[in-house]
């Protein structure tokens, strides 16, 4: 039987680092999957998540409660967005070093050449549209649409009210539903529109 979460909140609390891990273990996909959405490259990704950790681990004494997932998710969203404006003020110069680190896009399950390379140009034009968005509708995107996070516990994890919440998510999506109907040829049948 695994601990609760007050329970491993307590523990980390007083210094515990196995209850931490066990913390760590919980939401560490969670917390990559928001930074790689955020920043659309998994390299950066997986050291935002690493920061965040480090992040939460300091500052875990000073968690009130509420939903730690939410916390969690909140410190990896300002994480990536510190190293966006990082990124800003220091934009990679060599061409070398962008092909070391590509854009993130999500394997395709289809077994077909033509289908993946399809689904692979569809998943990059969801990113590029998913990072276009201003940085306040691209969290609330990124933890509804892809995380799957409530109203509530997004709007805990933003800081803003579930109204706020709601209105930001349409704006996003409608962002990115218009993005992508620039590119209908990409899209599954069912979603054209004429």
């Amino acid at each position: 039987m695994q601990p609760d979460e007050p329970q491993l909140v307590e523990d980390s609390q007083q210094g515990n680092l196995s209850a931490f891990n066990t913390i760590v273990e919980r939401y560490q996909s969670q917390v990559y999957n928001v930074a790689a959405r955020i920043l659309g490259d998994r390299f950066l990704a997986e050291d935002v998540a690493q920061e965040t950790f480090i992040s939460a681990h300091r500052a875990i004494k000073g968690f009130r409660g509420g939903s730690l997932k939410a916390w969690l998710l909140r410190i990896a969203s300002n994480q990536s967005y510190d190293t966006i404006r990082s990124k800003k003020r220091r934009p990679a110069d060599s061409l070398e070093e962008s092909m070391e680190n590509p854009n993130f896009s999500v394997p395709s399950s289809e077994p077909g050449p033509e289908q993946m390379a399809l689904q692979s140009e569809l998943q990059e034009k969801i990113q590029q549209a998913i990072s276009s968005l201003p940085t306040d509708q691209r969290a609330v995107l990124v933890f509804i649409d892809v995380q799957g996070l409530s109203y509530d516990e997004t709007a805990e994890a933003v800081g803003t009210s579930i109204g706020t919440v709601k209105s930001r998510l349409s704006r996003a999506r409608a962002r990115v539903r218009d993005a992508l109907m620039e590119h209908r040829e990409l899209l599954p049948d069912q979603f054209r529109q004429v």
